[in-house]
C-alpha cells in the first residue's frame, strides 16, 4: 500500500473510531456554585458520560462544608448531574476546590463561583490543574483566556467540523479562494454562535448534528465528481458554500456553549474568548494539514503523483474515504434521534 493509502486509511480511522470510541468522554465536565446567603451554597456538577457510565472524577469541595462531595449523579441523556445544597462557614472565597482524578483524563471542567454580591468567576481546570482557590473577584482576562481554551479544545475534538475543513482544503486549491472560503465558514458560524447564545435562535441539537454531518457527505460528492476542465458549484462559489454550511455548523458550536453554559456577567466577553479558541483550532489544523502535504510534496515519489491522472485518483480516494465516514455519522445520529 503506498504512502498515500496510508494517509488516508490513517486519518479516516482517526475520525471515525475517535467519533465511536471518545462520543461525548472528552467533554468539558462543569462545576457551578452559587452563594445563596448564610453561607449556604447552591452546587451543581456535570460530568461526562464515558460508555453510559459516569466519568471517574469528583468534586471536593473544602472540609469544614457539609456535603463536600457530590451525591449520587442521574443521567440526564447526554452527562452525569447531580445538585445540592452545602454550607461552608465563613464562604468559600480564599478556599481550595478540587476536582479529584481530573489529573488522569484528557477533559477539561469548566467552574463558575457566583458570589453572594452578584460577580462570576469562571475557572478552566485541566489535568495540570485540577484544584484552584476560589478568588474573591474574577478578573475579565481570566474569564477570556478560560473560554479561549475551550474553545480550542471544542473544535480539535470536533471531527465533523475538522473533516468538512479538510474536505474544503481538498477542494479549493487556490490560495485566494481558500482563503476567502475560510473567512466565509468562520463569520457563519460566529454570527450563529453568536444568535443562539444570545437567545435569539434556537434549533434541536440532535437534527442539526446530523445535518452537519450531511454536509460533509455533500462535500464528499463534490470531490468525487471534480474534473479539471468542469468545476463544480463549491468551485466555483466557494464562499457560499462554505458560509452557507457555517451557519449550519454555528448551531453545533452553539450547542456545546450552551452545555458548558455562560457567566452572566461576562457574556460578551465568554463568547468572544471562545468564538477565538474555535479560529485558533480551525488554523492551527489547517497549518498541520497544508504542513504534512508539503512535506510529503518534497518526497522523491511524490513526482509518481504529479500527472493530473495520479491526482484524480488520490482526489476520488480521499472523496470516497470522506463519504464513507460521514454517511456513517449520518445514519448514526439518525438513529440516535428517531429510535
Amino acid at each position: 500500500m503506498n504512502l498515500l493509502r496510508l494517509l488516508l486509511v490513517a486519518i479516516l480511522s482517526t475520525l471515525l473510531t475517535g467519533q465511536i470510541a471518545q462520543s461525548h468522554a472528552l467533554e468539558p465536565g462543569y462545576l457551578e456554585i452559587e452563594e445563596l446567603g448564610n453561607d449556604v451554597q447552591r452546587v451543581f456538577w456535570r460530568k461526562p458520560a464515558v460508555k453510559q457510565a459516569p466519568m471517574d472524577i469528583h468534586v471536593r469541595l473544602p472540609e469544614r462544608c457539609t456535603n463536600p462531595t457530590a451525591p449520587t449523579p442521574r443521567f440526564d441523556g447526554l452527562a452525569w448531574v447531580a445538585s445540592w445544597n452545602t454550607q461552608c462557614p465563613g464562604g468559600l472565597a480564599g478556599q481550595i476546590i478540587t476536582i479529584d482524578g481530573l489529573s488522569k483524563t484528557s477533559t477539561d471542567v469548566l467552574v463558575r463561583y457566583q458570589s453572594g454580591d452578584g460577580q462570576d468567576a469562571t475557572i478552566r481546570l485541566t489535568a495540570n490543574t485540577p484544584s484552584f482557590v476560589v478568588p474573591e473577584k474574577t478578573t475579565t482576562l481570566q474569564v477570556l483566556w478560560g473560554y479561549v481554551g475551550l474553545g480550542v479544545e471544542h473544535i480539535l475534538e470536533g471531527y465533523d467540523h475538522l473533516l468538512f475543513v479538510f474536505a474544503m482544503l481538498l477542494l479549493i486549491r487556490d490560495k485566494w479562494r481558500l482563503f476567502g472560503a475560510v473567512t466565509a465558514f468562520t463569520l457563519a458560524h460566529s454570527l450563529t454562535l453568536a444568535a443562539v447564545s444570545l437567545g435569539w435562535l434556537s434549533l434541536p441539537s440532535r437534527p442539526v448534528e446530523a445535518v452537519i454531518a450531511l454536509s460533509i457527505v455533500f462535500l464528499a460528492v463534490e470531490l468525487c465528481k471534480h474534473k479539471p476542465d468542469q468545476p463544480r458549484l463549491s468551485e466555483r462559489w466557494p464562499w457560499v458554500v462554505s458560509f452557507s454550511f457555517g451557519l449550519l455548523h454555528g448551531f453545533g458550536f452553539a450547542g456545546a456553549l450552551t452545555e458548558i453554559g455562560l457567566p452572566t456577567n461576562d457574556l460578551s466577553i465568554a463568547l468572544m474568548g471562545f468564538n477565538i479558541g474555535v479560529e485558533i483550532g480551525q488554523l492551527l489544523f489547517i497549518f498541520a494539514t497544508l504542513t504534512v502535504w508539503y512535506a510529503l510534496s518534497q518526497l522523491q515519489f511524490a513526482s509518481r503523483y504529479s500527472s493530473r491522472n495520479k491526482r484524480r485518483q488520490s482526489t476520488l480516494r480521499f472523496g470516497y474515504g470522506i463519504g464513507a465516514v460521514s454517511t456513517f455519522w449520518v445514519v448514526e445520529r439518525i438513529a440516535g434521534f428517531a429510535l
